[in-house]
């Protein structure tokens, strides 16, 4: 055991028994990392490939310790774990605090709830003693003091741990709240009662938890509980709900085993508070400086762009980096069915659909985005398209207004054949109001899960003799290398005739100067390893501001 491990141990009593136990059933206990870096993240992944046996470490989150054996393919959370009499008094102060919840008003916010849940808390319990509660006094029957209308006695250290509890139970996520506050976790898949099962930033595959529901009454009672928390109650009647989680999560529930066979079930694709920046994602290898300032003269120039992709290839992070490179001070206008869009600008009109009630008072990703041709907004952010909506898109686009979304398509032809099929509808002499797509894949590379803008295509219009969209690649990406290339020097259709003509250049090869200019900014972002979200924010806004001179590096 190393000597950080054996200190965590020390300090925590259910560690130490966990690491006792799993002593006795393997030779070599795990590693132990307090966090994991990003360059600790990739070692882990080809570790796992490589070596699975040797992929074995332990690191700390919020609500205690995770294993992870990648040989083993097993996730496990490591928590204090309760008595059936703590559970037991648990569930008695639960009680307890419920009977008096209602003379509380009702909270409007987490801080409010948990402010209430404190004082309730303090109101049905009495701390006595130093102890652990091991005297006669803290283990006769809860009962007696309920009904006697005394508070429930506990010592501190119960005091504490039942504090814990129900907040993790009321305010948290109960049983899944480790995987909630693990940030290395990019999705869950919870099916009936069968074991949890998660993606982890340092796998390719699933793992498995050990984490799982007793039985479906518990399984359901949570569903009803989360979706109506996020306002969307699931229900027999509306049996699947898309929402989003107070962390900013997605969650889609399946709810009953008349409608997921396995019992009730959910998917959460779990994202950072903060955005990734465009650097951080230069610096993951998902785009090059270059890419990422061909990027920046067009949104700067308010050109339309689609980020096509199939599902978990990392199109919705992609989009809210990049909406850094588009000026402060403009208004965005932003249409989603799960609130998932993060931009810096100041001016930010988020708009989000309502699902639920009578017919009347439900509103589509088609009403909100007919209102932003009254709104005036700078950009239209679409979170994804999917339907008639796209209709209002492009005429929002043919209106001058740009247009940013996120589409499913993996290659030109396939996104030209969604977008001109059912249920989108777009005539195909319209395609053109587009002016850029992003392709982006989650790719595997010698044993590597990685997300790469695979190429950039430029459409340079409808020809009417053959009936069909022209289109032009600019970046390309090279698997075995994996780096990316830009085919479209000299060569840029939206470059020298859309942006070139908004900057004003008399000779229009100028632009490359420009994007050249712009490259090196980022390279020097790289350099200096500026990646965090806020500055990289301030950079541009300060860039916007005062010009190039306030760049804080030459």
């Amino acid at each position: 055991m190393d000597d950080e491990l054996r200190k965590q141990a020390s300090k925590n009593e259910y560690l130490r028994k966990y690491l006792d136990h799993l002593s006795k059933t393997t030779a070599r206990l795990p590693r132990y990392y307090e966090t994991l870096s990003v360059k600790d993240l990739a070692d882990l992944r080809r570790e796992s490939v490589k070596d699975p046996k040797s992929c074995n470490f332990i690191y700390k989150v919020a609500s205690g310790y995770i294993h992870i054996n990648a040989h083993k393919n097993a996730y496990v959370a490591i928590e204090k774990q309760l008595t059936d009499l703590e559970k037991d008094k648990l569930r008695q102060i639960k009680e307890a605090i419920l009977d008096k919840a209602s003379n509380e008003e009702s909270s409007e916010t987490r801080e409010d709830l948990e402010r209430i849940l404190d004082k309730l808390y303090d109101q049905v319990v009495e701390v006595q003693g130093n102890g652990n509660g091991n005297n006669i006094l803290m283990k006769m029957p809860v009962t007696k003091f309920l009904l006697g209308g005394e508070r429930i006695k506990l010592t501190k250290t119960e005091y504490e741990l039942y504090k814990t509890f129900i907040h993790r139970d009321i305010v948290g996520f109960g049983p899944i709240e480790p995987l909630i506050v693990d940030q290395y976790i990019e999705d869950i898949h919870l099916i009936g009662t069968s074991k949890i099962r998660v993606s982890h930033k340092a796998f390719q595959y699933a793992l498995e938890t050990n984490i799982r529901f007793e039985d479906e009454i518990s399984l359901n009672e949570f569903f009803v509980s989360l979706s109506e928390r996020m306002g969307r109650p699931v229900s027999a009647s509306k049996p699947i709900v898309d929402g989003t989680l107070p962390d900013g999560s997605r969650i889609n529930i399946i709810y009953t085993n008349e409608i997921s066979a396995r019992g009730s079930s959910c998917t959460i694709r779990k994202f950072s508070s903060e955005p990734l920046s465009p650097v951080q994602l230069m610096k993951f290898g998902t785009f090059s400086p270059e890419m990422a300032a061909y990027i920046w003269l067009c949104l700067e120039n308010k050109i339309n762009i689609m980020i096509c992709g199939e599902t978990a290839s990392g199109k919705t992070s992609t989009l809210n980096s990049i909406l850094t490179f588009i000026d402060h001070r403009g208004k965005i206008y932003s249409v989603e069915d799960t609130p998932e869009v993060k931009p810096c600008q100041r001016s930010w009109q988020r708009c989000v659909t309502r699902e639920s009630g009578p017919d009347e008072a439900r509103v589509t990703m088609f009403d909100l985005l007919r209102a932003a041709l009254r709104s005036r907004p700078d950009y239209i952010i679409i979170g994804e398209i999917r339907g008639e909506e796209a209709r209002v898109a492009f005429q929002c686009m043919q209106t001058g207004i740009p247009v940013i979304a996120t589409f499913h398509a993996s290659t030109s032809s396939k996104f030209i054949q969604r977008m001109t099929g059912q249920p989108v509808n777009i005539p195909l002499s319209f395609i053109d109001n587009v002016n850029v797509i992003i392709f982006q894949s989650a790719v595997n590379v010698n044993g590597r899960f990685l997300r790469r803008v695979t190429h950039v295509e430029e459409i340079v219009g409808f020809n009417r003799e053959v009936g069909g969209i022209m289109t032009r690649v600019v970046f390309k990406w090279d698997p075995a290398r994996d780096v990316h290339f830009f085919r479209g020097m000299n060569n840029s259709h939206i470059l020298e005739n859309k942006v070139a003509a908004e900057h004003g250049y008399a000779e229009k090869k100028d632009i490359y100067k420009e994007l050249k200019k712009r490259e090196q900014i980022f390279k020097k972002m790289l350099e200096l390893n500026i990646t965090g979200y806020q500055e990289v924010v301030k950079i541009f806004n300060d860039y916007y501001e005062k010009g190039p001179e306030s760049l804080p590096f030459r």
